[in-house]
């Protein structure tokens, strides 16, 4: 079986040595370059599984290499070598395509996680693929080049930042990053940064030594090397305090941690994918998160489309999460034509997550294993909310407030059950089989509704 072949580019020998010494007792075997124009050469005559270069060659940049490699060798794992701290030349080689990138002094430990991540790449993912189209359902343009762009970043190391309203699927879109890239056997470990307590937060990140503080019995690891090796996801990463933030960054730069308690740094080895549903550059420019750490984790954005902008993938959805509902051996539960035809007018405020909140309730509600019309309890649309339906080429997408039209659709849909239900109670002297026949539903609807409300 041949040896993976690496291509190194640097124009000081000493480094390039070193480094080949160093794939060498990896069983990786390498050719040298000590220019751009030597490298374009030697790539166009060898199949190189690995690709590692300095910024600054004599005869150009490291990121043109960068981009020369994405061009005619897109699946050529890249790795950029960068001064120490110079972390803006990092991020114009992640957005160019580097794979990844690693800081002078070259830290060897460092070099070999790189490289065992890299050559990973090779391998083929075909329950992957098939995994993606399962999760990341719906066959609208916008989903089609969703999926697209997964598998290209799947490839790289570089952070992203996940960007869409509640409910779109923020955190399937992570999990599959995380699921088709090199890093798959690894930890995929979610962090809501919203429910952590503030005072808990530095030991829940970098974890602590015992008796660093009272409660501390045992040393306990943290959420970063929880991760190690694998995928660590900050959701609701708008929601960490400013004081956190600067602990953060210092972590993601520095690619290691110091545990509460403890003396000395430990390193990690995890990639970075953050969300919110709040809009970032806001926050920045309102002075509540820190700019630096902003364009840290965005160094590429991954937005997620509402599902009204996924028009007909309303039809493909509704299918397949009835499926889900289906208890182990039961057939799903079917809908209406007429039921289906009002989910495609509903404009959906909550995306995804009030799709499958309204067909579980719906699947509760109805008779006979079929849901109607009124099953469904379909708020009416708030002011300013289009229909579900894919948006003209050149339509400005519409901007919705999510968090907060959800919340009052919610308060509004049970201020009008419960009122309804109180008037027909009393009217019937608390009699629940003629108050559900006054309200128009069955009785076994009328006591799902009065046990959701708290009114049994």
């Amino acid at each position: 079986m041949n040896k993976p072949l690496a291509l190194i580019i640097d124009d000081e020998p000493d480094l390039c040595e070193l480094l080949a010494l160093t794939l060498q007792k990896m069983q990786v075997d390498s050719h040298s370059a000590h220019t751009l124009a030597q490298a374009r050469q030697l790539l166009s005559a060898h199949p190189f599984n690995l690709c590692l270069t300095d910024m600054r060659l004599p005869d150009g940049n490291g990121i043109d290499l960068v981009r020369f490699v994405q061009t005619r060798f897109s699946d050529l794992p890249i790795a950029v070598i960068t001064a120490h701290g110079n972390m803006e030349a990092a991020i114009e080689a992640l957005k160019a395509g580097a794979f990844d990138f690693v800081s002078k002094p070259v830290d060897l430990q460092m070099l070999r996680t790189l490289v065992q991540t890299a050559l990973r790449l090779g391998e083929k993912y075909p329950e992957a693929d098939r995994r993606t189209r399962d999760v990341l359902i719906g066959d609208s343009p916008v989903m089609q080049q969703l999926r697209g762009n997964v598998a290209k970043l799947a490839r790289s190391q570089a952070p992203v930042y996940i960007s869409g309203e509640s409910g779109t699927g923020k955190e399937l879109v992570a999990r599959m990053l995380h699921d088709k890239g090199p890093r798959a056997g690894k930890p995929f470990v979610p962090v809501n940064c919203g429910a952590i307590p503030a005072e808990l937060m530095e030991s829940e990140f970098f974890g602590h030594r015992k008796g660093s503080f009272t409660g501390a019995h045992s040393d306990k690891p943290g959420l970063f090397q929880s991760a190690q090796g694998g995928t660590l996801f900050l959701d609701e990463v708008a929601d960490l305090p400013l004081a956190m933030q600067v602990k953060l960054l210092r972590a993601i730069q520095e690619r290691a941690v110091r545990p509460v308690g403890e003396a000395r740094e430990v390193p990690v080895d995890v990639r970075i994918l953050s969300a919110t549903h709040k809009s970032l550059p806001d926050l920045v420019n309102a002075g509540v998160f820190r700019q630096d750490l902003y364009y840290r984790l965005n160094v590429i954005e991954l937005a997620v489309p509402p599902l009204r902008e996924r028009g007909g993938d309303i039809d493909v959805l509704t299918p397949h999460i009835l499926r889900k509902l289906a208890p182990a051996g039961n057939v799903a539960v079917r809908i209406t034509e007429a039921a289906q035809a009002e989910l495609r007018r509903y404009p959906f405020p909550g995306n995804v997550r009030e799709l499958e909140n309204i067909l579980e309730r719906a699947s509760t509600l109805c008779e006979h294993g079929l849901i109607q019309v009124q099953d469904l309890l379909l708020a009416p649309p708030a002011d300013g909310v289009a229909p579900a339906t894919e948006p003209a080429a050149s339509a400005a997408p519409t901007t919705v407030p999510t968090a907060a039209v959800t919340e009052n659709l919610e308060a509004y849909l049970e201020r009008v059950e419960r009122q309804a239900i109180l008037e027909a109670l009393a009217a019937t002297d608390n009699n629940k089989t003629a108050a559900a026949k006054k309200l128009g539903i069955t009785f076994r609807a009328l006591r799902y509704r009065l046990k959701k409300l708290g009114l049994e």
